[in-house]
């Protein structure tokens, strides 16, 4: 008995150590990660297109706009003694000149607006692009807001301008109105306040009536740039309805360009990595022109002939605020 005893404490171990170093010897399962930096997913070639580079603004349908009008040039203003009109002008209405020398340029409200103010004092010195006249358009139109970073793309590109009414008509071709320049305080009306009078015991009501503010000086803000442009006369509108207002703000015919994935870098320069025929890769500076959001313009540093890589480099980090570290390249 104690020998089979013995013998099975003894089978057990050896199949325990057994078990044991079967386990040891299988692979771990591996967990799943993302490549490492660098590493090439495919390849692409330069192509070339015709390629548009778009600004998409959220805009309103809007009652009766405002916009302003410029300076068509440098000089004088002298503004003329326009009456009230008594109903829509059909045609423009002449409400300034500017006297530059011996030169006179006129300032026309369009058909269909009527004057809405002085933006400067008569016969002030102003410079061409600055807004002297408000006006008002007698209908429906879509009013966007301009950010500042966005204002000197949208300037040069007010000749091909799109709205999409969201839910309703559209694209359509969407007729400018005036500039986008900020007027000055107080030429945009603000929305009536509800017609509900004060309590007789003083105390404010609840309807939206208060006291009229302090006024303020018209010359201290202004009011933020905003792009005005109207519909096709066989568009519906409908007073809020949001808009997608889209500028192509440049273009260019028959560009050379990459997908925007195989290239680093912003703002006219950029790398890209050549793919060699041994595998190896180069890494190469470009100047980049017009991008559509899918493709980029490659306007020199490639031939069209190069295979490159995707995605594009790595560019290095910024180096630390107050001097450069040494063990960091730093791109030129």
């Amino acid at each position: 008995m104690r020998r089979r005893q013995l013998l099975t404490l003894c089978l057990g171990t050896v199949v325990t150590s057994v078990a044991g170093a079967c386990s040891a010897s299988e692979p771990s399962p591996e967990t799943p990660g993302l490549l490492a930096r660098g590493t090439t997913l495919t390849t692409v070639k330069p192509t070339r297109q015709n390629i548009e580079n778009r600004l998409s603004l959220n805009g309103k349908v809007t009652l009766n706009p405002v916009f302003g009008l410029e300076a068509p040039a440098d000089g004088q203003v002298r503004y003329a003694n326009v009456q009230p009109p008594t109903s829509t002008p059909t045609k423009p209405t002449r409400v300034a000149t500017i006297y530059a020398g011996s030169q006179r340029h006129n300032v026309d409200v369009p058909a269909g607006s009527g004057f809405a103010g002085r933006l400067v004092d008569d016969r002030a010195t102003v410079k061409a692009g600055m807004p002297i006249v408000s006006a008002k358009y007698a209908g429906y139109g879509i009013v966007a807001d301009i950010d500042g970073a966005q204002a000197y793309k949208i300037a040069g590109a007010l000749s091909s301008v799109k709205a999409q009414i969201a839910g309703g008509p559209g694209p359509f071709a969407c007729t400018v109105l005036g500039t986008i320049a900020a007027l000055p305080e107080g030429t945009v009306p603000e929305a009536p306040a509800p017609p509900t009078q004060p309590d007789p015991n003083g105390s404010v009501p609840s309807g939206g009536w208060r006291p009229d503010p302090q006024p303020q000086d018209p010359g201290s803000t202004s009011t933020g740039m905003r792009l005005v442009c109207i519909a096709p006369g066989d568009i519906k509108m409908i007073n809020g309805a949001s808009a997608t207002v889209e500028l192509v703000t440049a273009s260019a015919a028959n560009a050379l360009v990459l997908p925007v994935e195989a290239v680093a870098g912003a703002q006219g320069k950029g790398k890209v990595d050549i793919v060699k025929p041994d595998g190896s890769k180069e890494t190469r500076d470009v100047v980049l022109g017009l991008t559509d959001g899918k493709m980029v313009e490659i306007k020199s540093g490639l031939t069209g002939e190069e295979t490159i890589a995707v995605p594009g480099p790595n560019l290095p980090l910024a180096p630390p605020e107050g001097g450069r570290d040494r063990g960091m390249p730093v791109m030129k």
